[in-house]
């Protein structure tokens, strides 16, 4: 696999990725090469998976249910 070294990079710029990197419990290598990949679109989404697992969700969920008032006043619980 190819290897990249990144040269000059601004310290704001190295911060903001160090600290993503700790935010999301990645090494600074995976983190930036998430970004890269997120820009450059090279990851892929598999749709009929997503729409499969957005089914398996809402069929473990379909027997709850929440009126708007009781969602808003849990929500709001949680903000005082």
């Amino acid at each position: 696999m190819p290897t990249l070294t990144l040269k000059n990079i601004p310290t704001h710029l190295y911060d903001a990725i160090k600290s993503t990197a700790k935010i999301h419990r990645r090494s600074m290598n995976s983190e930036i090469l998430y970004c890269v990949e997120k820009v450059l679109g090279t990851h892929k989404i598999d749709v009929k998976e997503q729409i499969s697992a957005a089914r398996r969700l809402r069929a473990k969920t379909s027997t709850f249910s929440i009126s708007d008032n009781e969602l808003n006043k849990a929500k709001n619980e949680g903000r005082a």
